[in-house]
């Protein structure tokens, strides 16, 4: 598009947002002469539309209806964007609701593809653990909650995978972003359906690793066990530290060197 062409498409844009409607935009060009002299308004339309009067290029009635539609479409697109960012603006402090903040937009765009892994306690307090698409679950449902700390992320049996370890009840499901691969001896694996590479979150594996995947994935580990946050924190302290001085309820977000790091610092064998 040539210097000419760019001038006219942001001279029609600023003539639509300045008239509600073409007959508003056509009265702009017309004179009390014109009217003086012509004794009629809508003839007077015709003339501006025509290119007989006015001060200004002519617009055709097609182009500016359709810049119109163009414009309200825009600027409808941008409402919703940001009204579909649920954390902007909140003031959030809890390191993992921190990460997922970070990730919100990049996971509702496309741009990132997040599994958050969590392992905790259900209100019957069982101790459950498994993994979550992130940009499934904030298509559906609202993560206001979760971000206000109002709620409680928890993984549940339609996730990408939930295993309660009271009950031995263990779910493997697929998602629009991945399929569950749980046939591998080395333990479950995750297929990007965008990229179809092979997602392997077990730290201790040799075998694909992110940075291979095209589609930035992200595994966000929220580790909501006080005792393990506390030791993972503890530089050689006195072991006779009373653990029930350490808060009820303490996350973590880390990559998956870290979980690894603390593994061996807890003596962990698995994420669950």
């Amino acid at each position: 598009m040539g210097k000419m062409e760019d001038e006219r498409a942001e001279g029609l844009e600023n003539i639509c947002l300045q008239f509600d409607t073409y007959e508003d935009f056509l009265d702009s060009q017309i004179t009390q002469t014109d009217l003086f002299y012509l004794e009629d308004e809508s003839l007077a339309r015709e003339l501006v539309e025509l290119g007989y009067r006015g001060s200004g290029e002519i617009i055709k009635r097609e182009d500016f209806n359709q810049k119109k539609i163009d414009i309200a479409k825009e600027m409808e697109a941008r409402k919703i964007k940001k009204k579909a960012i649920v954390s902007e603006g909140m003031i959030i402090t809890e390191p993992a609701l921190i990460a997922l903040a970070n990730r919100e937009e990049a996971n509702r765009n496309g741009k990132m593809s997040t599994i958050i892994f969590i392992r905790d306690k259900n209100q019957r307090n069982q101790e459950i653990s498994g993994y979550i698409d992130y940009a499934h679950r904030l298509k559906t449902e609202d993560f206001a909650g979760y971000f206000l700390q109002k709620k409680r992320l928890l993984p549940r049996i339609g996730d990408l995978s939930y295993f309660n370890w009271e009950t031995q009840n263990i779910t493997a499901n697929p998602t629009p972003n991945y399929a569950v691969i749980t046939d591998n001896p080395g333990g479950i694996l995750f297929k990007n359906k965008r990229d179809r590479k092979i997602l392997n979150v077990d730290p201790w594996s040799v075998g694909p690793r992110l940075a291979e995947c095209n589609v930035v994935d992200v595994v966000v580990v929220v580790v909501a066990t006080a005792t393990a946050a506390a030791t993972a924190d503890d530089d050689d302290d006195d072991d006779d530290n009373d653990d029930d001085e350490v808060a009820d309820r303490i996350t973590l977000a880390l990559s998956l060197m870290e979980v690894k790091q603390l593994q061996l610092k807890l003596n962990w064998t698995s994420l669950g």
